[in-house]
C-alpha cells in the first residue's frame, strides 16, 4: 500500500511551451494552476521557463538552448524537482533526467503523488496504487541493482530473465492484483448504493477546489474535511439530508481537472459510477477564478464521456464574495468591453438565461443565499421524488 510521508518543502521550477493551440495566456494559466499543484504536493516554485515552440522536442521537450538556461539555473539556485506542464514520454524524462541531474516530473506524476497524499480510506488508495503502477510500467528503467547477476555475460548465458524484465513482470503482477482487488470493492459498493433505499440521490460534481465540501458541510450539516487546495477531497462522501419534510442524499466526489491523465479516469471509475446513479447534478463553480468558464467546459466534457450530462443538473456559482470584476474606466474608448467586465448582476442575468433559471449565486463559506439554494433544491427533489416513488410516505402534507 502507498505510505504517507511528510517531507519539507522543495524548490521546483516549471517548465511550459507555447505552440499554435495554446497562446501565450492560456500556457500562463495552466501553469498557475500547475503552481498550486506543486504547493499542494508540497514544493515551492522558484521559476518559470516559457518557450515557443510548433511542437514539442521529441528527445528533450524543450530546445537545447532554453534546456542550457533551465541547467544553469538549476546549479546555481540548488532546485530538486523539475515539473513540466505537460505529459512527458519514457524516452524524454530519461533524457531530461541525465541532462539536469534532478528529479523530473509531468502534470501527470505530479497528480498523483497528490493523491497518493490525500487517499485515506483502503479503496481510494487501490485505485491511487493501480494508476501509479500503470504509470510506472512504461518508465520502468534499472530501479534497483539486486539482480545484478541476470545482466548476462560470461557465466551468465542461457534461459532466464534480465533485470528489466523482472521489473515488468513484478509491476504487471501487481497491477493485474489491483485490478481483481477493484473489482470486488466495486461490488459491493454498488450493493451499498443499491441498500440506500427509496431516496433521490443528488452528486456534488465541478472542479477541483470550487467549494464542494464546504457546500456539502453547509447542507448537511457535517465535518467533510475541506481545505483551500487541489483534491482535498478523493473519497466520495455520502450524507442524508432533510430540507423541510423531505430526505435526500448528498454525494461529495471528487474534483475535475484539465488534462486529467486517463489512467486517472479509469482508476476512479467508482468515484464517478456516485455521478452515474446519481438523480440530478450539483454543479459547483468557483465565480472568482478569472477562467471559470473554462472550467464549467471541462467539467461538461467529462461528463459527456461517462454519458451523465444530460442529467438534471442545478448550476451553483460558489465565492460571489471574492469575486471582482476588472475595473474599466468610462472615458475609456480602447479597451473593448469583455466578460471580465462583468459585474455579478450581469452573470447571474446571463446563467439564467442560458440554464432557463436553474442557476443559483451563492457563497458556501458565508452561506450567503443557501436558504435560497435550500429552497430551489426542496422543489427539485421533490419534483424527482414524485415520479420515482409516487407512493413514498415521505411526503406527507406539511402541517
Amino acid at each position: 500500500m502507498i505510505e504517507q510521508k511528510n517531507l519539507g518543502f522543495e524548490k521546483a521550477i516549471l517548465i511550459g511551451i507555447i505552440t499554435n493551440t495554446q497562446d501565450e495566456d492560456r500556457v500562463n494559466e495552466y501553469l498557475d494552476e500547475l503552481s498550486f499543484l506543486t504547493h499542494t504536493a508540497g514544493g515551492t516554485v522558484s521559476k518559470r521557463f516559457t518557450q515557443r515552440m510548433d511542437t514539442p522536442h521529441p528527445k528533450t521537450f524543450i530546445g537545447s538552448g532554453k534546456m542550457e538556461d533551465v541547467l544553469a539555473y538549476v546549479k546555481m539556485h540548488d532546485i530538486s524537482t523539475v515539473v513540466f506542464d505537460d505529459e512527458l514520454t519514457p524516452a524524454q524524462q530519461g533524457n531530461i533526467e541525465q541532462l539536469l541531474k534532478c528529479k523530473i516530473l509531468d502534470r501527470t506524476g505530479l497528480i498523483l503523488d497528490i493523491f497518493a497524499q490525500r487517499a485515506k480510506t483502503s479503496y481510494a488508495r487501490t485505485q491511487v496504487e493501480l494508476a501509479q503502477y500503470q504509470y510506472l510500467l512504461p518508465r520502468l528503467k534499472g530501479l534497483w541493482t539486486h539482480l545484478e547477476r541476470q545482466r548476462g555475460g560470461i557465466g551468465m548465458r542461457g534461459p532466464g530473465e534480465t533485470e528489466i524484465e523482472t521489473d515488468r513482470r513484478i509491476v504487471r503482477d501487481k497491477i493485474s492484483l489491483l485490478k481483481k482487488k477493484l473489482v470486488g470493492i466495486d461490488r459491493q459498493m454498488a450493493t451499498q448504493r443499491g441498500n440506500r433505499g427509496a431516496l433521490v440521490r443528488v452528486a456534488l460534481v465541478g472542479y477541483t477546489n470550487v467549494g464542494k465540501s464546504t457546500l456539502m458541510n453547509v447542507l448537511s450539516k457535517s465535518k467533510v474535511f475541506a481545505e483551500d487546495k487541489l483534491f482535498a477531497t478523493l473519497d466520495t462522501t455520502v450524507r442524508k439530508v432533510v430540507v423541510r419534510n423531505l430526505p435526500f442524499l448528498l454525494s461529495d466526489t471528487v474534483g475535475f481537472i484539465r488534462k486529467l491523465p486517463t489512467q486517472l479516469v479509469e482508476s476512479f471509475k467508482s468515484t464517478l459510477d456516485e455521478v452515474h446513479e446519481a438523480d440530478m447534478l450539483l454543479h459547483v463553480v468557483d465565480i472568482a477564478h478569472p477562467n471559470f468558464e473554462d472550467h464549467i467546459e471541462s467539467v461538461n466534457s467529462l461528463l459527456n464521456d461517462i454519458g451523465t450530462l444530460d442529467k438534471p443538473t442545478l448550476m451553483i456559482f460558489n465565492k460571489i464574495d471574492a469575486y471582482r470584476p476588472e475595473e474599466l474606466d468610462e472615458d475609456d474608448l480602447v479597451t473593448e468591453r469583455t466578460t471580465k467586465h462583468y459585474s455579478l448582476n450581469e452573470w447571474q442575468q446571463s446563467w439564467m438565461a442560458r440554464t432557463h433559471g436553474d442557476a443559483i449565486f451563492i457563497s458556501a463559506q458565508h452561506k450567503t443565499h443557501i436558504d435560497e439554494l435550500r429552497e430551489t433544491l426542496y422543489q427539485k427533489v421533490r419534483e424527482i421524488h414524485i415520479t420515482r416513488f409516487p407512493y413514498n410516505h415521505f411526503l406527507y402534507p406539511e402541517g
